[in-house]
C-alpha cells in the first residue's frame, strides 16, 4: 500500500457568485473530516454573508488581495501574507477590489457548510 496520495482531480464546488472553490483535501473531496485544504479564486467585488465558524482557518493569498472583517476589525491582506482566524471569530470575506484573489484556505477541522454558521444576508 502507497503511503501518499497525489491529488489531481479536486472536487470543485458548485457556487453561484463567481468564486472558484477546488478542494484537493477535505470532506467532499476525499472524506477527511479533520482537515480540508482548498485552493480559491475570489472574483473582484465578491464577498459572502458573516459567518462564526467551528473550525479554525487559515488563509494564504497569492495573488491580489482579500478582506476580511474580523470581530468588527477590517484586514486586508496581500499576496504572500498568510492569516489564521480562530473558531468562534464572527468574520466576513470578501474581495471588494478590481482584481480577482487567488489563495489557499485550510480548515481544521474540515470545512463544511453547517460548521460555518452562516448568517442570513
Amino acid at each position: 500500500m502507497k503511503k501518499y496520495f497525489i491529488q489531481d482531480k479536486p472536487f470543485v464546488v458548485p457556487t453561484t457568485d463567481g468564486k472558484l472553490i477546488e478542494e484537493h483535501f477535505g470532506r467532499a473531496s476525499y472524506g477527511n473530516d479533520a482537515l480540508s485544504i482548498a485552493h480559491m479564486v475570489a472574483p473582484p467585488g465578491w464577498s459572502e454573508p458573516h459567518q462564526n465558524p467551528e473550525f479554525d482557518e487559515y488563509t494564504y493569498i497569492i495573488k491580489g488581495k482579500k478582506q476580511f472583517m474580523i470581530d468588527g476589525e477590517c484586514i486586508i491582506l496581500t499576496a504572500g501574507r498568510s492569516i489564521k482566524i480562530s473558531r468562534g471569530a464572527r468574520v466576513q470575506y470578501s474581495n471588494p477590489f478590481e482584481e480577482p484573489c487567488e489563495y489557499l484556505a485550510i480548515c481544521t477541522p474540515a470545512f463544511s457548510m453547517e460548521k460555518a454558521n452562516r448568517e442570513e444576508r
